[in-house]
């Protein structure tokens, strides 16, 4: 008779903190009454590597929809990236 053995308890916590940090986010800009157009493209252009018509299309939507997931990945790669995009003065976060 064979029997399947669960995994030990900090197997299990171990394999969940992975899934969690393998996880894919949405880096999101929102919508603002301060910042203009060519800096949010510029923005986007320095710090999200997008390319001029990529970031001119997401600010179009940022400005029309309230907000635009500009980039996906892990929280980890998305943390500095949403960090600068807040020093600039921009409404970013990042969501599940």
């Amino acid at each position: 008779m064979n029997f399947i053995l669960s995994p030990d308890i900090s197997e299990k916590k171990l394999l969940e903190s992975k899934v969690k940090e393998d996880s894919i986010y949405a880096l999101i800009v929102y919508n603002d009454d301060v910042n203009t157009f060519d800096f949010v493209i510029d923005s986007l252009v320095k710090i999200c590597d997008h390319n001029t018509i990529q970031a001119e299309q997401c600010a179009y939507l940022i400005h029309f929809t309230g907000k635009c997931s500009v980039k996906n990945g892990t929280f980890k790669k998305l943390k500095s990236l949403c960090e600068a995009l807040l020093e600039r003065g921009l409404s970013a976060k990042i969501e599940k």
